[in-house]
């Protein structure tokens, strides 16, 4: 087989190539055979959505790095399509390639509001907040149709269990009236990830997610409903889309966002190969520059897997993105401290039927 690896090309996706999973006993890998047409078409791929059943919906983590230990991920890969998605790799354990299975091969939870329900009402059950969306976008595309995000917040409203979503979707916006709720309540935050104020970067990097302005737009209605949100500037990309970080934050503060945070590009497993294919193919005037200040921030590797560094790199690269970042959270007013929401209002509602009923005369 030629060593030659074959990148495709398909309309509105991230990942130029479906190399088989580490974990597959036979690896599949195209090649060039020397009939490819010199200007072919884009090729076009379905998606397809598969539902799985789950056990458990609450996930729970140790790590000191994401600031939650407990969250709900309704969807396995993302139709999104961003080629620095660290999800990515999780795919792999599915039997399915990282690469445009994990943006084309989509896993929902249909049972997730209920799971939830029955999770929260345990007698055991001690609330702490719940993180929506650690992994894949709870608000990618499918949600249109599959509302399993919409149902999560219904139960978190009902349960008043306090909760946080991170998206890169203007389909927030869908629930409002539910973030509405819970937002004076005190019981959800909300965070935007904007990676660039540049739309063909962005359609480029994040093919099926909303353009910038539209995130941009969801800051501002979430703020104006009284729902505290936050912007995230992530991943960023040295030589890419670094220069934009105080754009980004003005831009967000402007829409009324009251807090930030980034992190630095993370490489781990499959990724490291997709982002060079893609860097190739898009950006080929500044790859090797890209992954050369990468490096410099890895101690030399694509990649680092240590707890507290993976998120922010070392090194004098890393060091001036910290400063340049919370020079530019004070200018623009984003240093805000969201407090703690509340857990009090934590209280398992009756069911139709319960004793409790009796006592209800309308």
């Amino acid at each position: 087989m030629s060593s030659f690896t074959q990148q495709i090309t398909v309309r509105g996706r991230g990942a130029r190539s479906n190399a088989s999973g580490r974990f597959e006993s036979q690896t599949r890998e195209a090649f060039d055979d020397g009939w490819t047409l010199e200007d072919p078409q884009p090729a076009q791929l379905r998606t397809t959505l598969t539902a799985e059943k789950a056990r458990t919906i609450i996930a729970k983590n140790d790590s000191p790095d994401v600031g939650f230990s407990r969250s709900i991920n309704p969807y396995r890969g993302c139709e999104h399509g961003c080629i620095y998605c660290y999800a990515r790799p999780a795919h792999a354990y599915m039997g399915l390639s990282p690469g445009l299975d994990f943006e084309s091969q989509l896993f929902f939870k249909p049972e997730a509001a209920k799971l939830l329900e029955k999770e929260l009402s345990a007698p055991r059950y001690r609330p702490e907040f719940i993180h929506i969306g650690g992994n894949t976008d709870p608000y990618q595309p499918v949600e249109r149709e599959t509302r399993i995000t919409r149902s999560v917040l219904e139960v978190m409203e009902r349960f008043g269990h306090p909760c946080s979503i991170i998206t890169k979707s203007a389909l927030i916006l869908r629930d409002l009236d539910v973030l509405a709720r819970l937002g004076a309540r005190n019981l959800v935050r909300v965070a935007i990830s904007v990676t660039s104020l540049d739309r063909r970067l962005a359609r480029s990097m994040e093919p099926r997610a909303a353009t910038p302005e539209r995130r941009i737009g969801a800051i501002k209605a979430l703020s104006s409903a009284g729902v505290p949100v936050s912007v995230m500037f992530a991943p960023v990309i040295p030589a890419l889309n670094d220069h934009e970080l105080e754009a980004v934050l003005e831009r967000a503060a402007e829409a009324g966002a009251s807090g930030a945070g980034y992190v630095v590009l993370r490489l781990p497993r499959e990724i490291k190969d997709l982002f060079r294919e893609w860097l190739a193919t898009d950006h080929p005037d500044r790859a090797a520059r890209v992954m050369s200040l990468v490096r410099q921030m890895r101690g030399g590797a694509d990649y680092d897997f240590e707890w507290r560094t993976r998120m922010r790199g070392e090194g004098p690269i890393a060091q001036l993105l910290s400063q340049r970042f919370a020079a530019a959270k004070k200018r623009f007013g984003l240093e805000a401290r969201f407090s703690g929401l509340d857990l009090s209002q934590f209280k398992v509602p009756p069911k139709a039927g319960d004793q409790g009923d009796l006592f209800d005369l309308g």
